[in-house]
């Protein structure tokens, strides 16, 4: 029996990653190519580089696996990419202006009036807008270059200009874009403030539809091209973040995934919106109708990159022997936390005098501590169960740290096998093509590759050791309301 396949694009800021997965989560062919940036690539690219470098990267995906499998069998492909950058479309779909960055830092003024409008003529909906939101460039844009803006069609994000290459459509986008550009996630519209008091016209704004829905077929053309049948779907895409949630399996109700790379993200599955007075936690919306809400930290695994050059494999089976250290470290490179604690002078710390090891060890564990409490405020929050936590990123491959990691929480951590932003916007891809649901497409397509369970003794430990470590954050003021055991 021939298999399905589906092709996930995603769209960096750094480059372009295609890949091919078959409707197991097998992974059949894959491309990668680095974008060529200057200084100003942080806050604007060209998105016809973009797909340029896309379509030379299905040509090769599709090259690598033309002789082994039938390409009419490839169904269907979505596209993810950064969250907040967007771009300006003339009435002929054609770029007025670069793509503005997420990262673009010059839209602070106009995102704090954006938000202050939010806030007073729709405080139900999102309101946290700050210079990486895709509304605030929209204001900015327009106060810059009014001429320019005089002859905008539309605005779309970064996924929306590869999908509309493929397919055509121009005109709609998908709930997770949507959010941070100022769309009503929880009924579904535009709210009116958006084009009555700040300078946007509704015109501007596309249609928004849950992401996976399909939206069109591949331009005949483009399937000439590339070899493919025109019967291939384009779907809509979603949020690189919300792309990579997908990949790592939590996509069910109580599903929650941490991602420990640079810093440590956390997002999961809820059946009701999570609101959380303090702005830490925002929530997008599920494709199937639940909610999506996520937080990211500044502390992750950047100390271990900064500071331990050595063979982290040594470093891992030396720290095994010393847990749990009771050691109380934070590695926290730089001031300030914004998640799960928001302290904006907050500052690392340690006890004088650890080796190498014991410092390793302890900072792992210190991570740890903070994701345990990231979890204790979602339930608290929500007033849902965590019931499994998916993890990825570089701490993942860390066996050391996942022990720690599965003790401290006392939960059991599932490390998933491919946990990419463009695997997961091919599982998407297959959500409503192949299956009935991106929930039935997860649990089709994403394998594990480890379960990590908790030790009782060393759970035990490390229970008495994080309440220790809350205990120094509430008395260094970095934790000012009381704390839920």
């Amino acid at each position: 029996m021939k298999k399905d396949f589906f092709a996930g694009i995603d769209i960096g800021s750094q480059g372009v990653r295609v890949v091919l997965v078959d409707e197991e989560g097998n992974m059949a062919g894959s491309r990668e190519e680095a974008f060529v940036l200057d200084d100003r690539s942080r806050e604007e690219q060209s998105p016809v580089e973009w797909w340029e470098a896309c379509l030379r990267c299905l040509r090769s995906t599709i090259g690598q696996v033309s002789a082994s499998i039938d390409l009419r069998q490839i169904k269907a492909i979505a596209v993810t990419s950064t969250s907040g950058t967007v771009i300006p479309l003339d009435h002929q779909n054609e770029p007025l202006y670069p793509a503005i960055m997420y990262s673009d830092p010059r839209s602070a003024s106009e995102a704090a009036w954006c938000k202050e409008m939010a806030l007073q003529f729709h405080p139900g909906g999102y309101t946290g807008f700050n210079a990486s939101s895709g509304l605030s460039k929209m204001v900015w844009f327009v106060h810059t270059f009014p001429k320019r803006a005089a002859r905008l069609g539309r605005w779309i994000h970064a996924a929306d200009y590869i999908t509309g290459r493929l397919c055509g459509r121009w005109d709609v986008t998908d709930l997770t874009n949507a959010l941070k550009s100022g769309f009503d996630v929880k009924d579904a519209f535009w709210p009116a403030y958006l084009y009555e008091r700040l300078p946007l016209q509704r015109s501007w704004l596309p249609e928004v539809v849950p992401s996976g829905t399909p939206l069109g077929r591949l331009l005949p053309s483009l399937a000439v091209e590339l070899g493919l049948s025109d019967e291939v779907q384009i779907v809509a895409g979603m949020t690189d973040g919300c792309a990579s949630q997908i990949a790592s399996g939590a996509v069910n109700l109580g599903d929650w995934n941490t991602t420990i790379g640079t810093t440590m993200v956390i997002k999961g599955v809820t059946e009701q919106e999570l609101k959380d007075p303090q702005d830490r936690l925002y929530s997008h919306r599920h494709p199937e109708g639940f909610w999506m809400p996520g937080g990211a930290s500044n502390t992750g695994a950047d100390w271990v990159t900064r500071e331990f050059k050595d063979d982290l494999s040594v470093l891992n089976s030396e720290a095994r022997q010393l847990i749990p250290t009771g050691w109380m470290v934070w590695p926290l490179l730089r001031e300030g936390e914004r998640f799960p604690i928001i302290a904006p002078d907050a500052r690392g710390f340690e006890p004088p005098g650890l080796s190498p090891v014991e410092r390793f060890a302890a900072g792992m564990e210190g991570v740890a501590y903070l994701e345990r409490y990231a979890y204790e405020l979602i339930e608290r929050l929500s007033g849902e169960k965590v019931k499994a936590v998916y993890t990825a990123g570089g701490a993942s491959n860390s066996d050391t740290w996942l022990t720690i990691r599965s003790c401290v929480l006392n939960r059991p951590v599932f490390k998933m096998r491919q946990v990419t932003g463009a695997v997961g916007a091919a599982i998407l891809a297959a959500s409503r093509t192949r299956f009935g649901s991106v929930i039935e497409a997860g649990r089709a397509m994403t394998q594990r590759d480890k379960e990590v369970y908790p030790e009782k003794k060393l759970a035990g430990a490390y229970d008495i050791h994080y309440r220790e470590f809350i205990k120094i954050l509430q008395e260094k003021g970095y934790i000012r309301e009381e704390y839920y055991a």
